[in-house]
């Protein structure tokens, strides 16, 4: 996971990237002949000094390594923000950036 996190004012504009390959149900029974085979990240959220800035729950529908922006207020330059994601198969990732 790629995390870019700039301070602008009293807004924190923040860019991720989330690897991950996004196989879809339809590309799952193509592959293996199972539909129970896709996986996808199903829940993505962001936080910063304890408090949820960002929280989001998704599908199939996104592309592979998705990226999420999003902008929140009362950042302030060399605190860190974590995001976390959750895929179909309950795999998590985890992720932490300075704000600069």
């Amino acid at each position: 996971m790629k995390i870019k996190a700039k301070l602008k004012g009293d807004i924190v504009n923040v860019k991720v990237l989330a690897k991950h390959s996004m196989t879809t149900y339809d590309q799952a029974e193509k592959r293996t002949g199972n539909r129970d085979d896709a996986n996808f990240i199903t829940h993505i959220s962001a936080t910063y000094n304890g408090e949820v800035v960002f929280d989001a729950s998704t599908s199939q529908f996104l592309s592979k390594n998705p990226i999420f922006k999003f902008k929140f207020k009362g950042g302030a330059k060399g605190e860190k923000l974590e995001m976390n994601w959750v895929d179909f198969k309950g795999n998590t990732k985890s992720g932490k950036a300075k704000i600069k």
